[in-house]
């Protein structure tokens, strides 16, 4: 698979950017909610701010959508993100709860798409946890089992019975969510919050936060917004300002490739019927998803750390692209003579707790972050939420799953440069084992026949 002519995105390769950035705010204003962050998440803040009658302002360092809204491989997920395994075992109380906010998430998605009439391509496919292995396949089932007990639908079964491509064994299929265009929903999104009442300034980033008693100040490079409350909403950004908790989450970096247009007769030789999203069952995991323009988008299977604010504008390392050609040609072996056409990346956030979290420094700054790669179908929702708790005083039974009483956070674990690099070589040799099992069948079966 060859990688020799591919186009490094500095943006995304689903969407081109807004033409019509709106001006950086000059000078100085108030008003009752500042929201801080243009990502799906503060979008729906405040959009749902201005929808309810609140004078709102929203501030984003670029253009909004421009960040990990519009970066990702486009599935919208009807289960937590994290490995529910674990999940399971920590925090086995509140799975009901997070179950609960996952497919509601991904159904209030799906309402805003169709409200707004916003073309993003959306296809309610599901999505599929999908086995590379035998022992990927017992993992999916006890997954199963985890999310059925929690009230979840899911359905498990082969490749051929859920219409995923037949070089994987079988898998799980999320009954709710599918797939989309993150890029046109970040910018339908964006026009809508445009449209609003709300104030909207692009190309300000935010310098300082601070929680003055009666008011939170807002510092940018030329202006001031003085509001009585005030929501963080730049997940992976978040860590930017003293305000911020400490631990609150660990910045990460990912990766998505896209194949050049494939002939769509080698498409359907893949016995990809279903055209679910598929996520494999590693530790971290591999995405793959088809596109209506007859390519295939792949991604993740490492993780890069950020080490320090300002978080840096960054490229694919191809290095990295390098290996997840390897990674695609392995699942795909019939079209390992596929171009990648384009790669592009994006931050993240990921939580200690691998549980998405929202909850309220003082009286007047609220935050929520880190879906943990589930934040297509849970920013906008959470983002929602937080907007009607400020105009009611009171939370949503989905946002209470969520809800931090005090804002402390225990250290990472294994989300280091080593731990990280630890659980890839975890992965790698799980994957050589497994393939040697594969090979020493495929013996026995010729020697058979």
């Amino acid at each position: 698979m060859s990688t020799d002519s591919v186009r490094y995105e500095s943006f995304t390769g689903w969407v081109d950017a807004p033409t019509d950035v709106r001006p950086a705010l000059d000078g100085d204003l108030t008003c009752h909610v500042a929201v801080i962050g243009g990502g799906i998440n503060g979008m729906s803040s405040a959009l749902r701010l201005a929808e309810r009658g609140q004078d709102v302002v929203l501030l984003e360092a670029d253009f909004c959508g421009h960040g990990a809204s519009s970066r990702n491989a486009g599935q919208l997920a009807g289960a937590p993100g994290g490995d529910l395994q674990l999940l399971n075992l920590l925090s086995r109380r509140k799975m009901p709860g997070m179950m609960r906010l996952a497919e509601n998430a991904a159904h209030h998605v799906e309402e805003f798409i169709a409200k707004y009439d916003i073309d993003c391509e959306y296809e309610a496919t599901g999505n599929a946890f999908a086995a590379v292995s035998r022992g990927q396949m017992g993992r999916v089932r006890r997954v199963a089992r985890i999310v059925t007990r929690a009230g979840g639908h899911v359905e498990v079964g082969t490749a051929e019975e859920l219409g995923i491509p037949r070089g994987f064994v079988g898998g799980m299929r999320e009954v709710v969510g599918g797939r989309m265009n993150p890029g046109k929903l970040s910018l339908g999104m964006r026009q809508v919050l445009l449209d609003s009442a709300a104030r909207v300034f692009e190309q300000t980033k935010v310098t300082d936060v601070v929680d003055e008693g009666g008011q939170v100040v807002v510092t940018t490079p030329h202006g001031r917004v003085r509001a009585d409350h005030v929501v963080l909403a730049t997940n992976a950004f978040a860590g930017e300002w003293d305000i911020t908790p400490k631990h609150l989450s660990v910045p990460i970096y990912v990766i998505e490739v896209e194949t050049e247009p494939i002939d769509p007769a080698r498409i359907t030789a893949l016995g990809w019927t279903s055209g679910m999203g598929l996520v494999t069952q590693h530790a971290i995991m591999e995405n793959y998803r088809l596109t209506p323009r007859n390519t295939i988008v792949f991604g993740v299977r490492r993780l890069e750390r950020g080490t320090s604010y300002p978080l840096p504008a960054k490229a694919p390392d191809p290095g990295l692209v390098e290996e997840l050609t390897k990674a695609f040609a392995l699942r795909f072996p019939s079209l390992a003579d596929v171009r990648v056409e384009r790669a592009w990346g994006g931050w993240i956030a990921i939580t200690s707790s691998w549980l998405p979290v929202a909850g309220r420094i003082g009286d007047r700054v609220h935050y929520s972050i880190a879906c943990n790669g589930h934040g297509l179908a849970q920013a906008p929702y959470v983002g929602t939420l937080i907007a009607d708790a400020i105009v009611e005083g009171a939370r949503h039974p989905d946002l209470e799953t969520l809800w931090q009483e005090k804002p402390k956070f225990p250290p990472p674990m294994m989300m280091g440069r080593l731990g990280l690099r630890l659980i890839w070589a975890v992965d790698r040799f799980n994957d050589r084992v497994n393939g040697s099992k594969r090979n020493a069948r495929r013996g026995v079966a010729a020697q058979i026949s």
